[in-house]
C-alpha cells in the first residue's frame, strides 16, 4: 500500500495540494482526473519519488516498488528493440546471480539445525518464488510477447531502437515498464503513442496486471476499461470516487450540485442573521441575542463550491462550398519507401457527405493516403485524382509542429486571413481561449494544447469541402474533444479522420477503411462495430493473414467501391425522391399555416364573422394536423 500523508505542494505562492491524504490498495485501478495544471502529473512524480513535497509523507511497505512512464521523454537506447527490452530483467538478472550464491552456501553447510541455517533456507525459497514471478527463463518470450503487443513486428526486434521515431521509441521504454511488472504502475498519458489495437491490448495487460496502476489519461474509453476508482485533483484538494470514469462524472456533477444548494442555504442563513443583528444591534433588551449571533457567524464555516472551469473552445466549420458527387477517387494506388511497400493495389471512392475513418497499426499507411489525398506525397503508382471542385481543409497529425514558432499568435492567423475575416480574428482567437495577452506570444512559448487549438483556429479561415484530420485530438483535453466531435458532426462536407480515440470516433463516423498488411479494406460501420467483429487474433497479431478477415463481417476490400458506388446511385436516387417528398410536404404545411395566420389576425379584432368563417377556419387546421402527419411519415421514410 501506498499511504500519502498531509501532501502539500506550492508553486509561485499557489497552493497546488494542500494537506491531501489518500491510500493506495495494492491491486486498485486508480484514473487521476482533474483541469490542466491541477497537478495530476506532479502527483505521479512526487508518489514515484522524483519530485519532492513542500510537505508531508510517502509511506510504502518495504520491498515494494514503483514505475513511472512520464507523458514526454528522450530515450537515449543504444541496442536493438529486442536487446532494450531485456534490460527490464536486469533485477531478474541480479535474483539469479543470489540464488546460484544462495545454493552454494547450502551445500557447503553442515550445521543444519541452526537458525542461520533455516535463514539461508528461507532466503533462497522467497528468491526462488521471486524468480517464477518475474518469469525466469521465460524472459525472451515475455518480451516479445509485449513488443507484440504494442505493435512491433518480428523483424522490428533487431533494429536499432533509434531508428525508429519518438512514438515507437516510447513504446519501447513503456515495454520495459510492464516488464519490470513493478507493484505500483504510474502511467502518465500511454495511450498518446498507440493506436487502436495496441490500446486495446495495454487494456488486456492491464486487467489482469498483479500490482496496483494508476494513471493520467484524455481517453475516457481507456479509462472507463480499466479503472475502478477515480481520484479528481481540483483547488488543492482531492475527491475520491469508487468508480470508473463515466460515474464519475454524474456523481461529481451531483455533488457540486449539493455544494451549490447548501451554499445557497447558507447564504440566506447568513443574511437572516446579520438582518436580525442590524435591527437589534442597539437595543439593550437584545444585547444577548445580537451577541450569541454574532458569534455563531464567527463560528460558521463557510461553505465553498469547488471551482470548475467555465472556459471551454468553441467554434463551428464554416458551410461546406459545392463539389462534385465524387471526391475522392484512386484506382490500384500504392506507395513505397525504398524497400517497404506501405500499401499496394488499392481502389477508394469517396462521395460528398461521407464522413469516414482511417484506422490501423501505425505504419500501415493511414498518413501517407492522407498525404497522397492532400497533394504532400505524388510518388505514388497507379492512379489518383480528386473530384470537382473540390477545396481542401488538413490538419496533420504534425500540425502544431508545422507552425512558424517565430510568429506570434495573432500573426500566424493574420497571415492566412482574407477580406472580411480579417476584423474577426481576435474573436476567432478569443473562441479557442487565446486572451488579448496571449495573442502576441510567440508560437514557441506555447503549451502542446495551445499549439493544438492554433492548428484548429487556422482550419476555419478558409470553407473547405474535403476536410482530412490526422489525430486531432492530441494534446486536447476530454471537453475540447467533446467540442470538436459536435462540430464535425454539423460540418456539411466530406471527413476524413485518423485516430485512434474511440470514444471521438464513435458516433462520428459510420464508415470506415481499416491499413492492414499493404492493403485497404473497407468496412460499413460504426467503430465499435469494427471492433466487436474484429477478431482479437487480428487486432494482437501484426502478421494476421488478411483473407481471413477481408470477406466477413461487414467488411470488404476497398477494391469493391466502384461497385458498391453504382449500387448507392440508386440509393441516392430514392433518397432524394424522398427528401422531395419531405420539402413538398413542409411548403404545403407553411402555406396552411400562413393561411390560419391571417385568420388568426382577423380573429383577434374581435369583429363577428360570418359561420362560412369559422368552417373554413377549423378545415384549414385539420388539413394542418393531416399535413403534419404525412410529413411525420414521410421525415421517416427519408431517414430510413
Amino acid at each position: 500500500m501506498i499511504s500519502v500523508n498531509n501532501l502539500s505542494v506550492h508553486f509561485t505562492g499557489t497552493d497546488l495540494f494542500k494537506s491531501v491524504t489518500f491510500n493506495i490498495a495494492d491491486h486498485d485501478r486508480v484514473g487521476l482526473v482533474g483541469m490542466n495544471g491541477a497537478g495530476k502529473s506532479t502527483l505521479l512524480k512526487i508518489l514515484c519519488g522524483w519530485q519532492e513535497p513542500a510537505s508531508g509523507t510517502i509511506v510504502m511497505a518495504a520491498g515494494q516498488s514503483v514505475g513511472y512512464l512520464p507523458q514526454e521523454m528522450v530515450p537515449d537506447s543504444v541496442g536493438t528493440v529486442i536487446e532494450e527490452a531485456l534490460t527490464a530483467f536486469s533485477q531478474l538478472d541480479d535474483l539469479e546471480r543470489e540464488q546460484e550464491s544462495l545454493a552454494l552456501q547450502i551445500a557447503e553447510r553442515t550445521d543444519y539445525e541452526s537458525a542461520d541455517y533455516t535463514r539461508l533456507l528461507e532466503r533462497h525459497h522467497e528468491v526462488t518464488e521471486h524468480i517464477a514471478i518475474l518469469g525466469g527463463s521465460r524472459r525472451r518470450e515475455q518480451a516479445e510477447k509485449v513488443l507484440l503487443g504494442l505493435g512491433f513486428r518480428h523483424s522490428d526486434f533487431d533494429r536499432p531502437v533509434a531508428v525508429f521515431s519518438g512514438g515507437w521509441q516510447m513504446r519501447v521504454e513503456l515495454a520495459k515498464l510492464l516488464l519490470r511488472r513493478p507493484d505500483f504502475l504510474l502511467l502518465d498519458e500511454p495511450t498518446n503513442h498507440l493506436d487502436i489495437q495496441s490500446i486495446q491490448w495495454l487494456e488486456n495487460y492491464l486487467a489482469a496486471y498483479p500490482g496496483a496502476v494508476i494513471l493520467v489519461s484524455h481517453d475516457r474509453t481507456f479509462l472507463d476499461n480499466i479503472t475502478n476508482r477515480t481520484i479528481e485533483i481540483t483547488a488543492g484538494r482531492i475527491y475520491d470516487y469508487r468508480c470508473p470514469y463515466s460515474e464519475y462524472v454524474v456523481q461529481m456533477q451531483e455533488r457540486r450540485a449539493s455544494q451549490m444548494a447548501q451554499l445557497t442555504n447558507q447564504q440566506r442563513q447568513v443574511a437572516q442573521i446579520e438582518a436580525f443583528i442590524e435591527r437589534f444591534r442597539y437595543k439593550a433588551t437584545k444585547s444577548k441575542q445580537v451577541q450569541s449571533r454574532i458569534k455563531m457567524l464567527e463560528r460558521m464555516e463557510k461553505i465553498t463550491v469547488d471551482e470548475v472551469s467555465s472556459e471551454s473552445i468553441h467554434f463551428q466549420f464554416p458551410p461546406a462550398p459545392h463539389s462534385g458527387k465524387i471526391v475522392v477517387e484512386a484506382q490500384r494506388l500504392g506507395k513505397a519507401y525504398g524497400d517497404h511497400q506501405v500499401f499496394d493495389g488499392v481502389d477508394l471512392l469517396l462521395t460528398a457527405g461521407r464522413k469516414v475513418a482511417f484506422v490501423g497499426r501505425n505504419g500501415e499507411g493511414k498518413s501517407t493516403m492522407a498525404k497522397i489525398i492532400v497533394g504532400d506525397i505524388n510518388d505514388y503508382t497507379g492512379t489518383f485524382r480528386l473530384g470537382a471542385g473540390v477545396a481542401l481543409g488538413y490538419y496533420a497529425q504534425n500540425q502544431a509542429a508545422m507552425l512558424n514558432l517565430d510568429k506570434t499568435v495573432f500573426e500566424t492567423i493574420d497571415d492566412i486571413a482574407q477580406g472580411d475575416i480579417r476584423p474577426k480574428i481576435r474573436n476567432i482567437l478569443g473562441s479557442f481561449l487565446f486572451s488579448d495577452d496571449d495573442i502576441d506570444k510567440k508560437v514557441k512559448v506555447l503549451s502542446g494544447g495551445e499549439k493544438a487549438r492554433l492548428a484548429l483556429a487556422k482550419l476555419l479561415l478558409t470553407p473547405c469541402n474535403l476536410l482530412i484530420l490526422d489525430e486531432p485530438t492530441n494534446h486536447l483535453d476530454m471537453n475540447s474533444k467533446d467540442i470538436l466531435k459536435n462540430a464535425l458532426l454539423q460540418y456539411t462536407g466530406t471527413l476524413i479522420v485518423v485516430s485512434h480515440d474511440r470514444d471521438f470516433l464513435s458516433g462520428l463516423t459510420d464508415e470506415l477503411y481499416e491499413f492492414r498488411d499493404g492493403a485497404v479494406h473497407e468496412f460499413k460501420g460504426d467503430i465499435m462495430e469494427f471492433l466487436e467483429a474484429s477478431s482479437q487474433a487480428s487486432l494482437t497479431s501484426p502478421t494476421s493473414n488478411t483473407s481471413s478477415t477481408s470477406n466477413t463481417g461487414k467488411e470488404k476490400p476497398a477494391s469493391a467501391s466502384k461497385a458498391a458506388y453504382e449500387q448507392s446511385k440508386e440509393r441516392e436516387r430514392e433518397r432524394r425522391k424522398l427528401q422531395n417528398a419531405v420539402a413538398q410536404k413542409e411548403k404545403e404545411i407553411e402555406a396552411l399555416e400562413a393561411e390560419i395566420a391571417s385568420r388568426d389576425a382577423v380573429l383577434a379584432t374581435g369583429n363577428a364573422q360570418s359561420s362560412d368563417f369559422y368552417k373554413e377556419y377549423q378545415q384549414l387546421k385539420s388539413q394542418l394536423e393531416q399535413k403534419m402527419a404525412e410529413w411525420e411519415d414521410a421525415v421517416i421514410a427519408a431517414e430510413g
